[in-house]
């Protein structure tokens, strides 16, 4: 396991395309007067060609090691996202959507259509949970005043060509050749030539200023904001010239940044805000996440029990959570055993604990005692999406598909757009042989991860598997929808294609 994640350190794959992606945005992002996409209404990106930008960039991300698939941190980071936003002028009408990044550098990036990376190196350096909102805030105050979508419709030599590799892809990606990795690949390689330069000194400050206001507004403690900006300032000063300060390369600081929201934070009433156990359980698991050696595994664990001896109740609980992660991960299942209950000794228990525990007994072949805890978990945590993908895994492990199938739909019910849910359904029903019903839940799968090509495929060949007239019918609407849905995008990427 670590060995893959090495490999995927070094090729970087779909997800450093992603951040590599950003660069070169943001280094196009100092306007310099805005072309026209045939009207002045155009003068920046389409939002609809924008998000599905992003949508084509994130469905091969997800492919790679280095994306970090994990419920619980996707709804504690996306819910973090989403508390922020909605104090930005306009707040509701902006989808976020934040993800994690196994990777120790400090940063964290925007891509087009919301999406918002952050790396684990950001969360395992946060000291409280207003450290790293003040960055996710910084990072939504570039999507709200689009930066991102202004810098795309830039015209210059670079961009020309960052774009035309770019929608080429995108229009491969739509056909359905399989070309859309490499072309997003070369085209993260293309945006290395501007890894130095970023979003322009205005840009950074407005996006300050709204992050502030958000991370105000959210009740957060705006200090988190001079306090992160501090350890930034200091972690690039260490590693220049070594290849480090990953955030500050791309969002440069500067006395006067530093000055203004120290004058803003000194204007305010001091804020006693309280972290949310989640940050720190998850802070715990990042820290063992993202290492891909044993000795860097072993440093983890060694940082993890210094931590058990130090801090709240919370943060040693946590340590141990960590611990437990870490020798779960390592299939040391005697002392994940051992670390998991000495976290649950202190006061504060959280949907990780369960999903850990249900996970470790079925890794020890205890499928009753793994049933029994998850079903637990579920009673006392029914909003959290980690714990119920937990929990239909246990099902699905114990061959109990039916009863799979029937927990999953209220779920859905419940989030809709929870991808994994759909093909966790898929699975049980392709077992239990509801093939037609396998293939449809499959093709909402992939619609919700962006491969609308993808969907086509699955529902036709669920047609092919029925003779009931009406279900044939009911999948020629949905393919024609899907159909028409590709055409609307092609349409818009070969018309961006002329404009640039």
């Amino acid at each position: 396991m670590p060995e893959r994640f090495a490999r995927a350190r070094l090729r970087r794959g779909a997800v450093c395309a992603a951040l590599a992606l950003v660069l070169p945005l943001r280094a196009l992002a100092q306007p310099m007067g805005l072309p026209s996409m045939g009207s002045a209404a155009d003068a920046e990106l389409p939002p609809a060609l924008e998000q599905m930008l992003g949508d084509a960039i994130m469905e091969q991300g997800r492919r790679d090691p280095t994306y970090i698939s994990d419920p619980d941190l996707d709804q504690y980071l996306t819910a973090m996202g989403r508390k922020l936003v909605a104090g930005a002028p306009g707040g509701g009408t902006h989808h976020i959507t934040v993800f994690g990044v196994r990777d120790p550098q400090i940063n964290a990036f925007t891509l087009p259509g919301g999406y918002i990376g952050v790396n684990s190196g950001l969360l395992v350096s946060a000291g409280n949970e207003s450290e790293l909102a003040s960055v996710l805030a910084h990072e939504i105050g570039h999507v709200v005043q689009r930066h991102i979508a202004r810098g795309m419709t830039q015209q210059s030599q670079n961009t020309g060509v960052i774009i035309a590799s770019l929608v080429g892809a995108l229009l491969a990606g739509l056909a359905g050749s399989g070309d859309l990795a490499v072309g997003v690949a070369a085209f993260g390689q293309a945006a290395a030539i501007d890894r130095q330069l970023g979003f322009s000194r205005q840009a950074e400050q407005e996006a300050d200023r709204a992050g502030f206001e958000m991370l105000r507004k959210a009740g957060y403690d705006p200090r988190g904001m001079v306090q992160m900006f501090s350890m930034l300032m200091h972690a690039s000063s260490l590693n220049e010239g070594k290849g480090g300060g990953a955030y500050t390369s791309t969002h440069p600081l500067s006395i006067q940044r530093m000055s203004d929201i120290q004058n803003r934070v000194s204007e305010l009433p001091p804020v006693h805000h309280h972290d949310d156990p989640q940050f720190w359980y998850l802070r715990a698991k990042l820290r063992v996440l993202q290492a891909v050696s044993r000795q860097e595994r072993d440093d983890a664990l060694l940082q993890l029990r210094q931590e058990t001896t130090q801090g709240s109740a919370v943060q040693r609980s946590a340590a141990w959570y960590g611990i437990a992660y870490g020798y779960w991960e390592a299939g040391s299942y005697a002392q994940a055993a051992e670390a998991l209950g000495k976290s649950a000794q202190d006061p504060s228990v959280v949907p990780e604990t369960a999903v850990l525990a249900a996970r470790l007994a079925n890794s020890q072949g205890q499928a009753d005692e793994a049933l029994r805890v998850a079903r637990a978990g579920w009673q006392r945590w029914p909003h959290s999406q980690g714990v119920a993908v937990a929990l239909v895994d246990v099902l699905r492990q114990a061959r109990r598909d039916d009863e799979a199938i029937k927990f999953v739909e209220p779920c859905i019910r419940q989030w809709p757009k929870f991808a994994p849910l759909y093909r966790l359904r898929a699975q049980s029903q392709e077992r239990l042989g509801q093939k037609v019903q396998a293939r449809r839940s499959m093709a909402k799968y992939y619609e919700l991860t962006g491969s609308l090509s993808t969907a086509v495929e699955q529902l036709r060949q669920a047609r092919d598997l029925t003779t009931d007239f009406y279900v044939q019918s009911e999948l020629d609407a949905q393919i024609r929808d899907l159909r028409q849905r590709l055409d609307t995008e092609r349409h818009l990427l070969e018309r961006f294609k002329k404009s640039n």
